[in-house]
């Protein structure tokens, strides 16, 4: 055993155990070896992410082995459900464009375009969603539905790769025959189905998830805390999962096979979701929170001419508590946006018998509160879209770099858009540095008992992400002052680059998520969900066009532009420079935002 051990942690002994992977694309059994890798792959990080959960202290954990709460399979249950969707979800999503060009033979242009206009539909259907579950079925039922619809859409694709008569054949050569308006039909309605699907699971599942951990209890409080943070590490490792195993599958072995597999993990999600009904806190739903909004702003209008009194107690409110027998918050009175005050103000006109006669007339402090919430949390909201921006380039121009590098590290050849593998690690990695150090430190420190907050936090993540691009900009400045001498720089240069990125991601985005579904109000809880994961497409869509407008700017004259197709002729470095100041800007505009914001304040 000790000779093993030896032989593995020499030099090339690792090389010979994780190395398999990388070898030359045209070494003799290239796939059994890849398969191997994936295998191995997948157990070490589910591996990883128990280890980190166990020293962690988290209940949810030792229930594992030891003894089970209700609550302590809530936390399971659902994490292993979204894992199971990260995975289906991606293992359709990360390969949709090769599908739609080798199976069913589209062009370019439309394949992009398609793939486009269904990754926007389904980033865009969670708000939907959140409005729907927050008004009408609750997220218990949202996702039962969605669930459904999802599970369909699945089995609908599946069935259009496995079946020959709803694909067109191989190619012959150069000839390709394209997909029947038929094929494309029942491809593109699974592919749709699953958008809604998803979008629907994606709206509901976050928020229900937190449903089931009280704040009132200090235990359950801290428990909820960790399941925002390991609600994000599931959807990643999802994603590292279809990218390394159903990937290699879809392309390798048949893709019939690889959607199946995503298939499976749906119909694994549906039951365990079903399986954990008994043990399951639900919220009923309030009504639309929009109509509450609108309510205030009608009645505010209409009493312009109106003063807003001193004293907020001459303001209406509900004092039956009837509320409270909903289960709804009572919201306290703050200074802010007194306009909107004016919706609150009582007159004679607007009671019968003591009561209101009309929400659009006369609104209560709570109403005029939650619209408030929505005010404040814009520009917060406005800086995680910045944010995003500049997060979004680890999936765009860092592979770029990359792949313009030595991609060897020894002997080892390691594609540039495998190092999002590492980022993963490096997540886990940091969870447990800051709930192991950081968070005891801050505790006994600023001595509040909770560490740092998430307005302290996020801001943290968006200070890292100003290093990772400035990081990014000197890496890429070494490279080119290397390349005119004819040399390449390590691919392992962006090590440190990937690992400051994923600081910045469990500081920022975990928090966000946490902070947006803490913040809203009652009858908000799904659409600020739904509205913070927003921030993540609205930046790859900012990306883009930041993109185009540097493409057009920086190519007149005949010039290569920074963003050239030989990066060696470009100015990369620049563009990283660039995003660099655009994270500074919006860091200074989020302490803004940050040091005035107010918290939400309950009775």
């Amino acid at each position: 055993m000790l000779q093993v051990f030896r032989v593995l942690t020499s030099f090339g002994g690792i090389r010979n155990f994780l190395g398999l992977v990388w070898y030359d694309i045209d070494t003799n059994g290239k796939h059994k070896i890849k398969l191997r890798f994936s295998w191995f792959f997948f157990l070490f990080c589910f591996f990883l992410i128990w280890l980190v959960m166990y020293k962690l202290n988290f209940s949810c954990t030792k229930t594992i082995f030891f003894e089970y709460t209700a609550y302590d399979l809530n936390f399971l249950v659902l994490l292993g459900f979204e894992c199971l969707e990260s995975t289906a979800f991606n293992g359709i999503a990360t390969n949709l464009v090769v599908y739609l060009r080798n199976v069913l033979h589209g062009s370019n242009a439309s394949n992009a375009a398609n793939a486009a206009t269904w990754s926007g539909t389904s980033y865009f259907i969670p708000l939907v969603g959140a409005l729907i579950a927050d008004t009408y079925w609750g997220n218990y039922k949202t996702i039962l539905i969605s669930l459904t619809i999802y599970l369909v859409g699945m089995i609908t694709i599946t069935v259009s790769a496995f079946a020959p008569s709803l694909k067109p054949p191989p190619c012959e050569g150069s000839s390709c025959q394209p997909a029947t308006r038929a094929q494309n039909l029942m491809f593109f309605s699974g592919l749709y189905l699953i958008a809604f699907g998803s979008g629907g699971v994606r709206s509901a599942l976050l928020p229900f998830g937190a449903d089931q951990f009280s704040d009132e209890n200090p235990v359950e409080r801290e428990k909820k805390r960790a399941f925002f943070s390991w609600f994000y590490v599931t959807i990643t490792f999802g994603l590292l999962t279809s990218g390394t195993l159903i990937v290699y599958i879809q392309e390798n072995v048949d893709w019939a096979l690889g959607f199946g597999i995503a298939t499976l993990c749906i119909a694994l999600a549906f039951g365990g979701y079903l399986l954990g009904t008994p043990i399951y806190r639900l919220r009923m739903p309030s009504g639309s929170p929009l109509k509450s909004v609108f309510q205030v702003l009608v009645a505010s209008c209409r009493k312009m001419s109106l003063e807003v009194p001193t004293d907020c107690t001459l303001l209406h409110e509900v004092n039956d508590k009837n509320s409270d027998n909903l289960g709804q918050e009572r919201l306290m009175h703050t200074e802010e946006f007194r306009f909107l005050d004016k919706a609150a103000i009582i007159l004679y006109s607007d009671l019968k018998d003591n009561d209101p006669q009309s929400s659009w007339k006369l609104c209560t402090i709570t109403q005029v509160e939650e619209l408030k919430i929505l005010l404040r949390l814009l520009p917060i909201w406005v800086t995680g879209i910045l944010y995003c921006t500049a997060y979004s380039q680890m999936n765009t121009t860092f592979i770029q770099q990359g792949s313009a590098m030595n991609t060897k590290i020894g002997s080892i050849s390691i594609p540039p858009a495998s190092l999002c593998s590492f980022e993963v690690i490096c997540i886990m990695a940091w969870v447990l540095f800051y709930n192991k150090i950081i968070v005891p430190i801050t505790r006994s420190y600023i001595g509040n008992g909770r560490g740092l907050s998430q307005l302290q936090r996020m801001g943290i993540g968006r200070f890292l992400m100003i290093l990772a691009m400035a990081t990014a900009a000197f890496v890429e400045a070494r490279r080119l002052e290397r390349g005119k001498a004819g040399e390449y720089i390590s691919i392992a240069w962006q090590l440190p680059l990937y690992f400051i990125i994923a600081g910045s991601e469990v500081f920022s985005l975990i928090t966000q998520l946490e902070f947006f579904y803490g913040q809203a109000p009652d009858t908000m809880k799904s659409m600020c969900t739904a509205i913070a994961l927003l921030t993540i497409s609205f930046g790859n869509y900012l990306s883009s066009l930041i993109v185009t407008l540097v493409d057009l700017a920086t190519t007149r004259g005949g010039s290569p532009g920074w963003i050239s197709e030989d990066l060696n002729s470009g100015h990369l470095d620049y563009y990283f420079l660039a995003l660099t100041g655009l994270s500074a800007l919006n860091f200074a505009a989020y302490l803004s935002f940050a040091r005035n914001y107010t918290l939400k304040k309950t009775f």
